[in-house]
């Protein structure tokens, strides 16, 4: 397919979503099952959706739809709001200077290797300028899909735009950070983006301590 024809397809795709018509059945965010009957029940399946996904506006920004990664298994499951340009030139969450510090926090607090982590993110491609709320609208329905197919002990957000959007909380976010909250029936603690903390090397001892909390919750029962 060329780039014209997937233009073409992408403005009658937001053309019918702009009328109302919906691509899939709707997915009931206040139901306690994440999940939805119209999104496969497998990795493979999902993420070939997401690779030929071009619900939004996200397609043309993007060089790779970046799915998650790591231990389907996992019971820990990081939470960014939208890949880097980095990780959407090399198709992985731990490329460039993030990747790398990403890979620090865990593995020097946590008992774990990154590859024991599953890591995605609230939409699936990069953008210009910032997600938006209707970007993330259009790509919730596969994270919550890959939630409840990795149906992790403790989900970490990464950042405010990653808490405020899937929990629709807008409370202050130096009072939420580093406590854990329940979201849907899930623990979930909510922590700085590792950009953030790049650019504010000063909060580092903050974002440890938000570690060692996760690190309790991963042992106890």
């Amino acid at each position: 397919m060329t780039k014209s024809i997937k233009n073409r397809v992408l403005y009658n795709l937001n053309f019918l979503k702009s009328i109302g018509y919906n691509y899939h059945e709707v997915i009931d965010i206040k139901n306690k099952e994440l999940g939805s009957d119209s999104l496969p029940n497998n990795f493979n399946d999902l993420k070939s959706l997401v690779e030929n996904c071009y619900l939004c506006e996200l397609s043309k920004s993007r060089k790779y739809p970046l799915f998650g990664e790591g231990n389907q298994n996992a019971d820990l499951m990081l939470i960014s709001d939208e890949p880097t340009a980095t990780e959407d030139e090399l198709k992985s969450h731990y490329a460039g200077k993030n990747g790398e510090q990403l890979t620090k926090m865990i593995e020097n607090v946590l008992p774990l290797k990154k590859e024991d982590i599953y890591i995605t993110s609230l939409v699936k491609c990069k953008s210009i300028s910032g997600i938006n709320a209707s970007h993330f609208s259009s790509c919730k329905g596969y994270l919550f899909k890959e939630i409840e197919l990795v149906n992790p002990k403790l989900i970490v957000t990464l950042g405010e735009k990653a808490y405020n959007f899937l929990c629709l909380d807008m409370a202050p976010f130096n009072q939420i950070r580093g406590q854990i909250v329940n979201y849907k029936r899930y623990n979930l603690l909510p922590t700085f983006s590792v950009s953030y903390l790049l650019r504010n090397p000063s909060l580092k001892k903050e974002a440890y301590y938000d570690m060692l909390k996760i690190k309790a919750t991963l042992e106890s029962n």
